[in-house]
């Protein structure tokens, strides 16, 4: 312990032996335990407990400063050309090793430990040296992959902490960096969001908080990202096309062939399901949010029209009630799309077909059932459908719904002709439906709406 003493307080004084003596014990510490085929030195062959406590602490709590001040560099941060001036210095040559000795061994620590909490905290420290690793293109590399990894599948703090560490890279190291990590970032996004039908209010706050994490990378540089965002929504769009044209050769002037080339059913539910699965979803609500967050760039912007395109046509792919909740999704998603551009996008059509269907016009025969999160499952079965929760689910969903896209253009001219089909069939549907709760809850929005319509006509003439 005393001549680890001596050597952090050589360290501090910018003494190079001691520099190299205690990144030599941190690299022995790193690897604890395991074979190694090198002759040490004496001094490092046996390390107590405590010892090694303290030189792993010390190291990561004050190389970084030690280091900096040592190679002449700024006192924090920095970016990619002022390290590329620094590896031209006398000083670069002669001690730029020990940095990469640092980052090494901390990277094997990262990679090798198995407690939560210590890797967040390695990482946390390492952070502070990022820059660095542009002199190093190779243990980018190596830095990039395993923050991916600690990213997507760690616990706690470390996802955070990992994420911060990847966008310091991005902007403090450059395109290079950022390319990497954009699709990077986005394949460890997919691999999170293979789930089964429903989903628990945990690992959807966890897939949310990734989401979220991969928006802030793309809006950091909006032209860069324009390219990978493209690939990957017109990956989603070939999904798509493909579900739409599973049943069969359309143009086909032979019937026999055309009855032989008809697929099964089980063949039809399978391309479907391509589409309505939680990755697929899951990937247009991340673009989503991209495209919203982007929505200022007038490179970005011509990107929401074929994503509106995809997210309508997964809507419509199937039109049956045990689907409400993602056709309640898309709705949700095209309504942010059309606030966030300022845009019209016409989504009345699509929550007032659900009105005509006859599960939500008739009176349910399944009994009251279980209360249904439309947010947590993307089907129901089919006894599901003829509860009294589900009609209750939907049709408080669509009058949500409605009520945003009609408030999105509550002061817009044409008010009046947009809000006319709306209104026609919302008094058809409280003509038919039964229950108290819906007809008045209908009679609301009706009765909003055409306030509104009274406020523009006044104003239009």
């Amino acid at each position: 312990m005393e001549m680890v003493d001596s050597w952090c307080k050589g360290a501090e004084d910018g003494k190079i032996g001691s520099i190299r003596s205690i990144l030599q014990a941190f690299r022995r510490a790193c690897h604890y335990g395991e074979d190694s085929g090198d002759n040490s030195a004496p001094k490092f062959s046996v390390m107590s407990g405590s010892v090694l406590d303290k030189v792993m602490h010390y190291v990561l709590k004050n190389m970084d400063s030690i280091l900096r001040q040592l190679l002449g560099a700024p006192s924090s941060g920095g970016k990619k050309e002022k390290i590329s001036e620094l590896m031209m210095t006398n000083s670069w040559k002669r001690n730029g090793n020990l940095m990469r000795v640092y980052l090494v061994n901390a990277l094997h620590m990262i990679t090798e430990m198995t407690d939560d909490q210590m890797i967040a905290f390695t990482i946390l420290r390492v952070r502070a040296s990022a820059v660095f690793l542009a002199a190093f293109p190779s243990l980018l590399r190596k830095y990039v992959k395993t923050l991916l990894y600690t990213w997507a599948r760690g616990r706690g703090a470390m996802p955070f902490i990992s994420f911060l560490f990847l966008r310091d890279l991005c902007v403090q190291v450059g395109p290079d960096c950022l390319d990497t990590c954009l699709k990077g970032i986005y394949k460890a996004y997919l691999v999170n969001c293979k789930l089964s039908k429903s989903i628990s209010g945990s690992k959807l706050q966890h897939i949310q908080f990734l989401g979220n994490c991969v928006k802030e990378l793309y809006i950091l540089d909006p032209q860069s990202a324009y390219q990978h965002a493209f690939v990957f929504i017109r990956q989603l769009a070939v999904i798509l096309r493909g579900a739409l044209t599973e049943r069969g050769p359309k143009t086909s002037k032979d019937k026999k062939q055309k009855e032989r080339n008809k697929p099964t059913n089980k063949q039809l539910e399978k391309s479907y399901q391509k589409v309505y699965d939680w990755q697929f979803i899951f990937c247009l609500e991340l673009w989503t949010g991209v495209v919203c967050g982007c929505s200022s760039e007038e490179n970005f912007r011509p990107l929401a029209y074929p994503l509106t395109q995809i997210i309508h046509g997964v809507a419509c792919l199937v039109p049956s009630a045990r689907y409400f909740p993602v056709r309640i999704r898309c709705v949700k998603m095209l309504n942010c799309i059309a606030e966030a551009t300022g845009t019209f996008i016409p989504v009345s059509s699509l929550l007032l077909d659900m009105l005509e269907m006859k599960e939500l016009r008739g009176r349910p025969d399944g009994g009251v059932g279980k209360a249904v999160n439309m947010f947590n499952v993307k089907q129901v079965d089919k006894k599901m459908v003829k509860t009294r929760a589900f009609q209750e689910a939907c049709i408080y969903s669509v009058v949500d719904e409605l009520a945003k896209h009609l408030a999105q253009w509550s002061y817009s001219v044409a008010f009046i002709e947009m809000s006319f089909l709306p209104l026609v069939q919302l008094r058809n549907f409280c003509k038919t439906i039964k229950a108290d709760r819906f007809r008045k809850e209908m009679k609301d929005l009706i009765h909003q709406v055409e306030a509104n319509v009274e406020f523009m006509s006044a104003k239009r003439a």
